[in-house]
C-alpha cells in the first residue's frame, strides 16, 4: 500500500517549518506512522506534487503549512478526480481554514487525530477568473475567496511593506500578525470602495460600491476574522457577507466586530447564501482583484460556484 504523502511548506510560518521539521517528523512518526515526504520549492508546487500522488494512487495527502499550502493541496486532489482524503498539519502563519474543522494546534494532537480520526466530506469553490496572463483560468478555493480591501491587504503584506511598521525585536510569529494588521490599517485609510455589479444565483444584477466582499466556504480569514460566523463547511452554500460603503473611521471602529463576528449587525454589512455569484467590473478597464485562500490570483470578471461534498478531509 503506498504510503500517506506529507507536502511540507519549509518557507511557511517565515521558515519556521524548514527549523523545526526534524522535531515535526519525529512527533508525526510516533503518533501517527510512516509517511513519505516531499518538500515544496515555490507557490504552486503543492498542487502538482498533490496531483501527481493522487493520481499515482496515494489515499491520503497531508499539508503541512498554511493556510496557502492547505489550499495548494486541495486544489491537486480536486483536480485529480481521484477519492483521496486531505490531512492537516498545524504550520504557517495563517490558521484560518483549521479553525473551521476545530483542527488540534500542536503537532502531537494533530498526529493522533490524523490516525484516530474521521473522514468528513465538505463543500469546495470553483472559480473562474482572469489571471495576470489576461486569460481565463479556473481553480478550486476551500476556505475564503474575497475582493475589495482584502486583495491590497494580502498585497502589501506580500511585498513586505508592511513590515516596516513593525519593531526588529518582534517575535517572528507575532511579528506576521503584526504586518497584516499594519496592512489592513494602511488599506482602510489609502483605499476607495470598489464599484462592481454582483449577481447572486438567479437574482437581477446589482450595481454595489463595496469595501469588500467575501464569498465564505468556512468561517475564518486574515488570520483570525470570522467573517462568516455562521458558514457550514457541507450545507451545499456559499455564505456572501458584503461590507458596504463605510467611512475608514467606521471600518477601523468596529474591526474588532470581524473576530467575533458580531459585523453581521452593521447596516453596511448583508449576508446572503448563494450556490453561484458573479461579479464583474462596472468599467471595462477598471482592475478588481480577486483572491482565493489568501493568494491574489487575478481580476475580475468572476464567477464563484459551489461543490456540494467533493473533498474529503480527516478531522478530529
Amino acid at each position: 500500500m503506498t504510503l500517506p504523502l506529507v507536502i511540507v511548506n519549509p518557507a511557511s510560518a517565515d521558515g519556521a517549518t524548514k527549523e523545526n521539521w526534524p522535531k515535526i517528523a519525529s512527533d508525526l512518526r510516533t503518533h501517527f506512522g510512516p509517511f513519505s515526504v516531499a518538500f515544496t520549492e515555490a507557490i504552486g508546487h503543492g498542487r502538482k506534487l498533490a496531483n501527481e500522488a493522487a493520481r499515482q494512487g496515494t489515499k491520503l495527502i497531508i499539508a503541512c503549512g498554511g493556510d496557502g499550502t492547505i489550499s495548494e493541496v486541495a486544489n491537486g486532489i480536486l483536480e485529480s478526480n481521484e477519492q483521496v482524503e486531505l490531512g492537516i498539519l498545524p504550520g504557517g502563519t495563517g490558521s484560518d481554514f483549521r479553525r473551521t474543522l476545530n483542527m488540534p494546534t500542536t503537532i502531537t494532537e494533530a498526529a493522533r487525530a490524523l490516525h484516530d480520526g474521521r473522514t468528513r466530506v465538505i463543500d469546495a469553490g470553483r472559480v473562474t477568473f482572469v489571471n495576470d496572463s489576461g486569460e481565463r483560468e479556473t481553480r478550486f478555493f476551500i476556505n475564503v475567496a474575497s475582493l475589495g480591501m482584502s486583495t491590497e491587504v494580502l498585497s502589501r503584506t506580500a511585498s513586505g511593506e508592511a513590515k516596516k511598521w513593525i519593531p526588529g525585536f518582534a517575535p517572528r510569529k507575532l511579528s506576521s500578525k503584526l504586518s497584516y494588521a499594519a496592512a489592513t490599517v494602511q488599506t482602510t485609510l489609502a483605499t476607495s470602495p470598489t464599484e462592481i455589479i454582483l449577481q447572486i444565483d438567479e437574482q437581477a444584477e446589482r450595481r454595489l460600491r463595496i469595501a469588500e466582499l467575501a464569498v465564505a466556504n468556512a468561517r475564518y480569514y486574515g488570520g483570525g476574522m470570522k467573517i462568516a460566523p455562521d458558514a457550514k463547511l457541507d450545507d451545499g452554500y456559499f455564505d456572501v457577507v458584503t461590507i458596504g460603503d463605510a467611512s475608514a473611521f467606521r471600518i477601523l471602529a468596529n474591526a474588532p466586530r470581524l473576530y467575533f463576528g458580531t459585523h453581521l449587525r452593521m447596516d453596511e454589512v448583508t449576508h446572503k447564501l448563494a450556490q453561484q455569484v458573479v461579479a464583474r467590473p462596472i468599467k471595462k478597464d477598471e482592475e478588481v482583484r480577486v483572491e482565493l485562500d489568501g493568494e491574489v490570483v487575478g481580476r475580475l470578471p468572476v464567477t464563484f460556484q459551489i461543490m456540494p461534498r467533493t473533498l474529503r478531509v480527516r478531522c478530529p
